[in-house]
């Protein structure tokens, strides 16, 4: 897997103060797009140990909330493999950090039997607890909504949703604080 960048302040994908890491790799190709470069699952760096090592760096500070993976598709079949070590690490070594994920797919083709469901998956979105789901919707783009592009795109609370197992959106601090 490659990244295209590691934000290590970021505000604008998630609550509070977040480390981002943005993959390489999509296949949704939306339409009005804004990280179109890293579509191709080659551009940027190469993702590795010492990259994961950087980031559970950057997480350590009291004042970082959480770690964002956004892209590219985190979620591809291509990349799973790459972001589940990540994931794990931040689990069990910083509890605390919060984790959220933004994919072009839907919830549902994440889940058994989906197209993007593969053996690894259901470990990956166990760790996971704001999925910010849906592809970038040109002609939904409403640049007043918190957290999202477009407004067929969900904001999931995970930990609840796969507990209920029914869709709960995510109702977190500062949500609706404009």
């Amino acid at each position: 897997m490659n990244y295209a960048t590691i934000k290590k302040c970021d505000i604008a994908n998630g609550t509070g103060v977040r480390v981002s890491l943005f993959v390489s790799g999509c296949r949704h190709h939306c339409l009005g797009c804004f990280n179109e470069e890293a579509w191709d699952f080659h551009y940027g760096q190469v993702f590795n140990e010492d990259t994961i090592q950087e980031i559970m760096d950057a997480l350590k500070p009291s004042h970082v909330e959480g770690l964002t993976l956004l892209g590219g598709e985190p979620m591809d079949l291509d990349n799973q493999e790459g972001i589940l070590p990540l994931l794990q690490r931040v689990k069990n070594e910083l509890p605390d950090k919060d984790i959220w994920v933004y994919s072009g797919y839907i919830l549902d083709d994440l889940l058994p039997g989906g197209r993007a469901h593969r053996e690894i998956t259901d470990e990956i979105l166990s760790y996971v607890d704001v999925l910010v789901d849906g592809p970038f919707v040109q002609d939904l783009k409403d640049i007043s909504l918190r957290f999202r592009g477009s407004s067929n795109q969900r904001l999931i609370d995970l930990k609840e949703t796969l507990k209920q197992k029914e869709v709960i959106l995510y109702q977190g601090k500062d949500f609706y604080r404009k």
